[in-house]
């Protein structure tokens, strides 16, 4: 984690290390806006892969030809800077089938500095998350009170009474935001409502869409590592009926990793939306 990253973008050309790179970003210092601010953060191919078809066939996972310590290192920096972290019903079935982990790992010790790293700034060791579902059909792990965190299930009008009571007995709570899909501006405001000021999306890419349709999301961060996967089908970062108008972003910050990708190149890159 001590190897050295190079700024290319904004200059001048820098070098920085990975350790607290994008801590530096400081994402909480627009907690004062009438809204959430809001970001999200993938890890793609050259080819635009983000997911790949698991070897048993069932259903998609990132491709291990781009996953690396690096970019799972910036990954947690993102995570520990958010009230609010988005997730999904896919995630917690993910969990239950022992296929998921953990979003924020503040108790491995390699990233014993970001727990403390909340706690200096009065925070808990752990977000709260957001589960997005118009089902609820999910099973609801014990991970979900893990550290004090609270969690949030954003669902439809009319949701099934059963499990409204089963998730509140968990302590969780149900917030409807949308008639006959979740709205990404009825859940920002419920959640800015709730205090959450600073939410991250670790969700997939239809959460992209629901945030980019609306014009709710603030900023993009992308791990490219230098590779081409091609394989059918795959996932990319967005899903869903064409964007009318294009979104516009504008580069934030670039960084090059020279040796991250087992050896190989990667960029970070950071896009604020215009």
């Amino acid at each position: 984690m001590e190897q050295p990253i190079l700024q290319l973008y904004p200059q001048p050309y820098a070098e920085c290390m990975l350790k607290g790179l994008y801590l530096a970003h400081d994402v909480r210092q627009f907690t004062n806006a009438a809204s959430p601010y809001i970001y999200a953060n993938f890890v793609s191919s050259l080819d635009g892969r983000i997911a790949i078809p698991r070897p048993d066939g069932s259903g998609l996972m990132v491709p291990k030809n781009v996953t690396n310590e690096h970019d799972w290192r910036l990954y947690q920096e993102l995570a520990a800077q958010a009230d609010l972290i988005i997730s999904s019903g896919r995630y917690l079935r993910e969990w239950a089938q022992g296929r998921a982990q953990e979003i924020l790992q503040t108790d491995d010790p390699r990233f014993a500095d970001l727990r403390e790293w909340r706690m200096s700034r009065g925070l808990k060791p752990q977000p709260d998350i957001a589960i997005i579902s118009g089902s609820l059909d999910f099973p609801i792990p014990d991970v979900l009170k893990h550290d004090g965190r609270k969690a949030v299930f954003f669902t439809t009008e009319n949701p099934n009474p059963e499990r409204v009571h089963e998730i509140e007995k968990r302590e969780g709570k149900v917030v409807v935001a949308g008639k006959n899909r979740v709205e990404g501006k009825l859940f920002a405001r419920h959640a800015y409502e709730l205090g959450y000021r600073v939410i991250y999306s670790g969700a997939g890419p239809k959460i992209l869409y629901l945030l980019l349709k609306e014009r709710l999301l603030n900023r993009l961060y992308l791990t490219l590592a230098h590779r081409i996967l091609s394989g059918n089908p795959f996932a990319t970062i967005i899903e869903g009926p064409l964007l009318e108008p294009a979104m516009n972003f504008q580069m934030n910050t670039m960084y090059l990793d020279k040796t991250g990708l087992n050896g190989m190149e990667q960029l970070f890159v950071s896009y604020n939306r215009v």
